[in-house]
């Protein structure tokens, strides 16, 4: 069965004013985030603003974010500061696995070598 446009979470399909209804807020405050690429939604062939799920998301978080006092270059920041999280624990566990990796690999080239060589210190 082949999937449907909406299964896509990165599909831009919503446009500003139903963004606005899903999340009761202000088309403007939706503009606005854009202005100081907060989200940046795609533009449609006519130039109008498309939000996928994921960016409605980050919209609806943005909102509690602002509720809880934030102000958007603030919001902005902690949008950034949790990606490179993100990037970071990535990365770590990228490295992780080549640790994990090389560990078992050094344990069976030791294993391979105890058991090839002859016995030290001698008869």
């Amino acid at each position: 069965m082949p999937s449907l446009p909406f299964d896509d979470e990165n599909l831009p399909l919503f446009t500003v004013g139903q963004v606005s209804q899903m999340l009761e807020i202000q088309q403007a405050f939706l503009r606005r985030l854009d202005q100081l690429r907060v989200v940046r939604p795609t533009r449609s062939a006519g130039g109008q603003r498309r939000y996928t799920r994921r960016e409605i998301t980050v919209v609806q978080y943005v909102v509690n974010l602002v509720d809880e006092g934030m102000t958007l270059p603030g919001v902005r920041r902690v949008l950034e500061l949790e990606e490179r999280v993100r990037q970071l624990e990535a990365e770590r566990d990228a490295l992780r696995a080549q640790l994990e990796h090389r560990e078992a690999e050094l344990a069976r080239l030791s294993d391979s070598f105890s058991r090839t060589s002859p016995p030290r210190g001698g008869a």
